[in-house]
This record gives C-alpha cells, sequence and structure tokens, in this order.
C-alpha cells in the first residue's frame, strides 16, 4: 500500500488539486448574490434606451429596452442592480443609478368620497385629475375631456382589476387589451388610447404622464373628446389610476 502512494503520490496530488478546482467552479457557479429589499416598490427610469437584462451584471444579455419615465415595479436590490418588472411583464435587472423611486406622498384625500359631476359620478381623486388634465389642455387651446358614464365604467373594471390581480400593463390577462374592454362593454369610437400609473399621489401620477412623450400626447390629443377616469387604492403604488381616452 505505502509502495503504492509513492509511486502514484504525483498522480495522487494532481487529482486533490484538480478536485479543489472543480469543487470552487462549482461553489462560485452557484453562489447566490446577497438580495437586499428595498423600502419603494415603484421606480421611473431617468435616461433613454436603458438596457433591462437578465441578471445583475453588464455581462448579462438585454432582455429589452426601457424608455424615460417608464415606470418599473422594484422587487428588491441586488448590489447595485434593481430586480424589477416592466409594463409588459418582463422581469430583469436594470442598474440602480438610472431608476429614481417614486415619492411617497401623503394626500389628505381619499378616493371614498363621491362627487357629483355634470355627466357621472366622480370620486375626490378622478375629480382632481379631471381638472388637471383639462386644465393642461386649456393651456393649448383645446377643449375640456367630457366624462362618459360607459367609459368610466370600464376605467373603474380596468383600475380594479390591476389593483386586485398585481400587475400593471395595458394588457389585463383577464379583460385582454383596452380595445378589447371597449368592444366588450358595447363602447364606439373613432379612436381610443389609454394611460395608467401607479404612484402614491394625483399631481404625481399626471407630472408623470407630462414628462412622457407618449402619455402627454394622449392627453393633449385633439382626437379625444370623452375620457372615463378611475381611482383605486393599491398596496403597492398607493394608487392605481387609469384613464380611457375615445374620440367620437
Amino acid at each position: 500500500m505505502k509502495n503504492f502512494i509513492f509511486k502514484n503520490k504525483l498522480v495522487i496530488i494532481l487529482s486533490f488539486i484538480i478536485l479543489v478546482l472543480i469543487v470552487s467552479l462549482f461553489a462560485t457557479c452557484f453562489g447566490m448574490e446577497e438580495y437586499t429589499p428595498t423600502e419603494y416598490s415603484l421606480g421611473i427610469v431617468n435616461t433613454d434606451y436603458l438596457n433591462m437584462r437578465t441578471g445583475a451584471g453588464i455581462n448579462f444579455n438585454s432582455i429589452t429596452l426601457l424608455n424615460k419615465n417608464e415606470y418599473v415595479r422594484i422587487f428588491g436590490k441586488i448590489n447595485e442592480w434593481y430586480i424589477v418588472q416592466n409594463e409588459k411583464n418582463q422581469i430583469g435587472a436594470v442598474n440602480t443609478k438610472y431608476i429614481t423611486p417614486a415619492q411617497e406622498e401623503k394626500t389628505a384625500t381619499t378616493n371614498t368620497e363621491i362627487i357629483e359631476d355634470t355627466n357621472t359620478n366622480l370620486t375626490t381623486n378622478e375629480l382632481e385629475l379631471l381638472s388637471l388634465i383639462n386644465n393642461e389642455r386649456g393651456k393649448n387651446n383645446l377643449p375640456n375631456l367630457e366624462v362618459d358614464e360607459k367609459l368610466q365604467n370600464v376605467a373603474r373594471l380596468k383600475a380594479t382589476d390591476l389593483a386586485e390581480n398585481s400587475y400593471f400593463s395595458h394588457i389585463s390577462p383577464t379583460y385582454g387589451t383596452p380595445f378589447d374592454m371597449l368592444k366588450t362593454n358595447q363602447i364606439s369610437y373613432k379612436t381610443a388610447s389609454e394611460n395608467i400609473a401607479g404612484n402614491s399621489s394625483i399631481k404625481g401620477a399626471f407630472e408623470s404622464w407630462m414628462n412622457s412623450d407618449s402619455h402627454k400626447k394622449n392627453i393633449l390629443s385633439t382626437n379625444y373628446n370623452y375620457t372615463g377616469i378611475a381611482v383605486v387604492d393599491s398596496i403597492a403604488y398607493g394608487k392605481i389610476i387609469v384613464q380611457f381616452f375615445i374620440g367620437k
């Protein structure tokens, strides 16, 4: 036995070194980076053409590009990378320096109080958003958007769906696209669109929309003359805001 060990000493040493290297390699491959939760659950992209990657690092492949002022849901943090979900329900990692956490603001109003509007019943939050929208349209010499009662009901249906089913997308797993919802609820239109937001305040949501080209375009479009607005409470965002636009 001793002779065997002596004669094969070099082979044994080399085998041991290889074994250590293999164990070390697997430990590296299967090691998990430190994950930490964040105090906020919503962020806004602060740069154009931001890569959302398959992992927390620039060596990982890009899943998609995020645009400036786009909302993302933040799940947690790995080193200098956030794990996020975009509006298309894609999940990936983005560098923290390109995401601005949404500010948590306290508001005195709630969306339980009903205020009578000329067309339909609006909550205080919904009336506040309508006022901000129409004031902005007035500054641009555009007529006010009128509230359509049937469209209002569809907006509330979508907002409730977003909050209760914990997703953030224009496409509902329950009701389909905004256009599917309009068709299902027998709402006729020539043109239509939808804005959605998750924010702790109505003003914050409105300002985010105005800082986004696509959302701002809907608000100031001459193609729309009717709207439906819904605001519901959300554990993830504070408030979920949905606005439908149609032109008849």
